[in-house]
């Protein structure tokens, strides 16, 4: 048997923000109550992930939107990972629990 050797990653003492502290408030998004909404696969740069912890977080959140049917994160530990939603949320509903997460959506 061979011992195999892996990278440590990093901890949440390295400043990984889905172990810091909330700040959120509590906010509500719904949609127009007349509005049909399709099946559709829309991606989102978010900022400020470092690990896989943090991916969970991500994919934990965005997964609670109603309508959500599939989240698939790519993580760029310290710069922008893409996360895509396939679904019907809103991406006003998205940009929130990524931001309740503890994170932040990248600048276009």
């Amino acid at each position: 048997m061979t011992t195999e050797s892996r990278p440590t990653l990093p901890m949440a003492s390295t400043g990984c923000s889905c172990c810091a502290p909330s700040t959120t408030d509590d906010r509500e998004v719904s949609a127009p109550p007349t509005a049909e909404l399709s099946t559709r696969t829309v991606s989102y740069g978010v900022e400020g992930m470092t690990c896989g912890h943090c991916v969970g977080t991500v994919i934990e959140a965005i997964r609670s939107l109603e309508g959500v049917e599939d989240v698939r994160i790519d993580l760029q530990a310290g710069g922008v990972s893409t996360a895509t939603v396939t679904g019907s949320p809103t991406s006003a509903a998205v940009r929130i629990a990524i931001e309740d997460a503890g994170y932040s959506l990248a600048r276009s």
